[in-house]
């Protein structure tokens, strides 16, 4: 069992692998991460990985990093995993809408929190 992440370079993002790290170690579960399509976890977005991997990595779990089937959309790599890996959670990050936008939650999110196979955590950046 583990816990699922998508890796996407933004707040939204650091804040969603944040707390599946926290989630991780309070469960005692290996983190799978999934890199969206305009992630970069060998350039860029290495050190995001780093610390996660370290806070893990001196609790005696796992943090491995796993592409899905190349699809275009992060919703459908991240069920796919989740389903492979029969996880025990996803975690994604949602970007903070203004009360009309509120009505219509993104169609990632959306997708992930109606298809998904396991529960789903979505957490908002600060500030």
């Amino acid at each position: 069992m583990a816990i699922v992440v998508g890796l996407v370079p933004n707040r939204e993002g650091h804040a969603a692998l944040d707390i599946a790290v926290q989630e991780c170690l309070l469960r005692t579960t290996a983190l799978i991460v999934v890199p969206g399509p305009s992630a970069d976890p060998d350039g860029d977005d290495r050190d995001m990985l780093d610390g996660a991997r370290s806070r893990l990595t001196r609790a005696g779990l796992d943090l491995t990093v796993r592409v899905g089937s190349g699809h275009h959309e992060i919703a459908e790599d991240l069920i796919e995993v989740a389903t492979d890996e029969n996880a025990d959670l996803i975690v994604i990050g949602l970007r903070r809408r203004t009360p009309i936008g509120k009505l219509i939650l993104g169609s990632n999110a959306q997708r992930i929190l109606l298809d998904a196979p396991c529960p789903v955590i979505a957490v908002k950046a600060d500030g």
